[in-house]
C-alpha cells in the first residue's frame, strides 16, 4: 500500500476499517451515521499511516482549524488530532478519493507541511508518553488523549512490544 507520490491523500475509510473497529467498544473513533468522516492520510516512515479527520466543528486546540473557507466563517472546522487514528492494512483505505469543500482542500494544500509535522508530534507525544521516554504531566495528557482513539492502536504504533520488555 503506497500513497500517491506526495506522500498523503484525501480519502474515507471502508465498510472492512469500521466492521473492524465497531462501536461499542471502540467509542472514540469517529463515524457518523449512514457515513464514515473524510480524512487525510499521511504515509510516515513508520509501518503505517496517519489518519486525521476533517470535522464540521473543532473546540480544542489539538488541531489544524480552518480560517479562510467560507465554512470555518459559520462552524470552527479544521482537521482534529485528536481523533486520529492508525491504519496499517490497504483494505481500510477507500481507494476512491474523499470529496472536501474546495477552500478547505486548497488551505489544507498550503499548509501540508505544517498539517503533517503537527499530527505526527501529536503520535509521537502519545508513544513517547507511553513508553515513558517523555512523561506528560497527568493532566496534560488527559486535555489531548483522554478520548483520542490512539489507545487502540498501541500493536501498530509498536507501544504493546515496548510495554512488555520493560516488564521483563
Amino acid at each position: 500500500m503506497n500513497l500517491p507520490v506526495n506522500d498523503f491523500q484525501i480519502l474515507r475509510l471502508t465498510d472492512d476499517f469500521y466492521n473492524a473497529y465497531p462501536n461499542p467498544p471502540y467509542l472514540e473513533i469517529l463515524k457518523k451515521e449512514q457515513r464514515a468522516y473524510n480524512c487525510i492520510l499521511f504515509q510516515t516512515h513508520y509501518d503505517y499511516y496517519i489518519c486525521v479527520p476533517y470535522r464540521s466543528e473543532i473546540s480544542h486546540t489539538y488541531a489544524y482549524r480552518f480560517r479562510n473557507s467560507a465554512r470555518s466563517k459559520k462552524h470552527r472546522s479544521g482537521l482534529d488530532y485528536t481523533k486520529i487514528i492508525i491504519i496499517n492494512k490497504g483494505k481500510y483505505i477507500d481507494n476512491k478519493d474523499a470529496l472536501v469543500d474546495q477552500d478547505e482542500y486548497n488551505e489544507t494544500m498550503m499548509n501540508l507541511k505544517r498539517i503533517k509535522r503537527e499530527a505526527l508530534e501529536y503520535v509521537e507525544d502519545y508513544v513517547a508518553h507511553m513508553e515513558g521516554i517523555k512523561v506528560l504531566q497527568t493532566q496534560e495528557f488527559k486535555r489531548r488523549y483522554r478520548y483520542s482513539p490512539l489507545k487502540y492502536f498501541h500493536r501498530e504504533l509498536g507501544i504493546e512490544a515496548v510495554m512488555k520488555k520493560s516488564k521483563v
